[in-house]
């Protein structure tokens, strides 16, 4: 079923403001777009010089965010609420990376800079918004999760633990904004085309020793795919289809917990809760 999506568009004098994280490309960057053009005031981020340059270039407020480092955490935050004079209507945590590689082969540097992108700076900034929202006494937070945080497979152990770790944190979250006006959902893309693949070969290139692994005959596929930019798949929509829950989640009344979207991250759902649990991962570990 497709997610519907409401109608109400803000006014001009109600314009409302949101943090897009990770719109360099991808998902944030059509999501970043999408909602200027829909009347919202968009605070876009990215890493790159080049990248923040594109999205003022639109007409993007762009400021320079890297998850793994707090201080430029902190001066979003500051100079979001310096522009707003100190309110947030919604935050949307999008940027991340995959690191390729079985469990065995991750050096703990790795995970642990993984996390770093993926986890705790996504908490740093959204316990910096939250006292926010909740002076405000509204606000939205939406995190980009994935199917994989549901459904783990094979090679990509750092990236589902990360996006695990995401559904539990901000799972506990959401029930402890219970009453306060504050909104938490969580979008599950299954594969939309993005440059999150090619954007793992480094992490893989630098992080895992293929020529000394036992994975190595695997691998070698896996590296086809990563340089060819990620599995090619007629099931595989544009980001506006995250695009389409996230405007669920941000102007619904009763925003959903969970947006799980793409027809193979329904179907894994959909397995998970009716197949025995050995015959499920059997499943997923062919489709790695």
């Amino acid at each position: 079923m497709a997610t519907p999506a409401p109608t109400t568009r803000p006014a001009a004098k109600e314009l409302r403001t949101v943090i897009v994280t990770g719109a360099s490309s991808g998902i944030g960057a059509y999501c970043a777009r999408a909602l200027k053009a829909e009347g919202w005031r968009v605070f876009a981020t990215a890493r790159k010089p080049a990248d923040i340059a594109a999205l003022e270039a639109d007409g993007l407020e762009a400021l320079y965010l890297d998850y793994r480092e707090p201080e430029s955490i902190a001066a979003l935050v500051d100079a979001v609420l310096e522009r707003t004079g100190g309110t947030l209507d919604a935050l949307f945590n999008n940027g991340a990376y995959a690191q390729p590689g079985a469990v065995e082969d991750l050096p703990v540097a790795a995970l642990r800079e993984q996390f770093e992108a993926n986890f705790f700076g996504w908490h740093d900034l959204t316990r910096r918004i939250v006292p926010v929202m909740r002076r405000q006494g509204h606000g939205r937070l939406v995190h980009c999760s994935s199917i994989l945080g549901l459904a783990p497979v094979r090679f990509r152990g750092a990236y589902s633990a990360s996006k695990h770790a995401i559904e539990g944190l901000m799972l506990c979250m959401r029930q402890e904004l219970e009453g306060s006006g504050i909104h938490l959902s969580l979008i599950e893309p299954g594969p939309v085309t993005s440059k999150i693949a090619s954007n793992g070969l480094p992490w893989f290139l630098k992080n895992i020793d293929v020529e000394n692994s036992v994975h190595r005959a695997d691998y070698q596929g896996q590296l086809a795919r990563l340089q060819a930019g990620g599995s090619v798949s007629k099931l595989k929509p544009g980001p506006e289809i995250v695009h389409a829950a996230l405007r669920h989640a941000l102007l619904s009344q009763r925003p959903r917990p969970h947006y799980v979207v793409t027809v193979p991250a329904r179907i894994g759902v959909a397995l998970k809760r009716v197949l025995p649990a050995s015959l499920l991962y059997r499943l997923l570990a062919r489709r790695a």
